[in-house]
């Protein structure tokens, strides 16, 4: 199993934690992670505090203009070094350490990191997809990362990290040059190639919210943990726990849209309270 970055301390919310570990103590719990769990591992959060405005590119433009192909790999490219050097959290090992104790039945994530594998979760749903893979959209075949990632040095050999880059939550980074950068291309087929995560414009894969759905359904309890619920795929899955009347307790800095539905919500970090919770509810 993986080790936990380093986190800063942060003094624990008590009666919340207490209310959360009476809520949620002898129950199935599924849990629902966005970009605020991985935010300890050094993957900013779009939303979090300190976060800069961005605009992220769509699948409508990728799909639409060499161009944006061409920014959009140079920058994934560069960004794809550090995100995949990036290591699991107290956070992570504390909901894996919960899955094997048999109290989570399994993770529905936001994140693109494939964290929650690494840290040894088992049954994770990859609501956005994952980083790690790269699918063609013409005949569809699948590669790995990795693999994409030493072709487009050895077809970029000028292309290098720059001292500093501004990482986003998707792994993009900020690159100005683009004219002379060559895009991968499929090697069965010569068709587009693109990270198998889901675009902004892009809707998630019915099978996967289906998968998600279906854990949500085997369990008796919603525990959300680093996420603000503004994207959509969150709120559904809220709205499904709510309707079923699980209690719902929900982890994270600052507000989400799913406060005033949540049985306890508990405002700060989800590395040290995920923790927190192991212990108790482990007990």
């Amino acid at each position: 199993m993986a080790t936990a970055n380093a986190v800063p301390v942060e003094p624990l919310a008590v009666p919340e934690l207490d209310a959360a570990v009476e809520a949620l103590t002898g129950r199935s719990i599924a849990v629902l992670t966005g970009a605020g769990l991985s935010t300890d591992s050094g993957i900013p959060d779009y939303r979090g505090a300190g976060a800069q405005p961005r605009s992220p590119m769509t699948f409508q433009q990728f799909l639409s203009d060499p161009t944006y192909r061409r920014r959009y790999w140079a920058g994934s490219h560069l960004g794809w070094r550090r995100f995949d050097s990036a290591r699991p959290n107290a956070g992570h090992l504390a909901l894996a350490a919960l899955e094997s104790a048999g109290v989570v039945n399994g993770v529905m994530t936001q994140n693109v990191d494939g964290l929650h594998v690494r840290a040894g979760s088992q049954r994770v749903v990859d609501l956005h997809g994952t980083m790690d893979r790269v699918r063609c959209l013409n005949c569809g075949q699948s590669f790995a990362r990795t693999d994409v990632a030493t072709r487009i040095a050895m077809a970029n050999p000028w292309l290098d990290e720059p001292e500093a880059v501004e990482l986003a939550p998707d792994g993009d980074v900020e690159v100005t040059r683009i004219d002379d950068f060559v895009t991968p291309e499929c090697t069965v087929c010569g068709g587009l190639l693109k990270p198998d995560i889901v675009f902004f414009g892009e809707f998630i894969p019915t099978e996967k919210f289906a998968e998600a759905s279906a854990l949500l359904q085997s369990a008796d309890a919603l525990l959300i943990a680093g996420s603000s619920l503004v994207v959509n795929s969150g709120i559904r899955l809220l709205d499904q726990a709510a309707k079923r009347r699980f209690p719902i307790v929900i982890v994270n800095r600052g507000e989400t849209r799913g406060d005033a539905r949540a049985t306890v919500k508990i405002d700060g970090g989800a590395s040290e309270h995920l923790t927190a919770l192991v212990e108790r509810l482990s007990a």
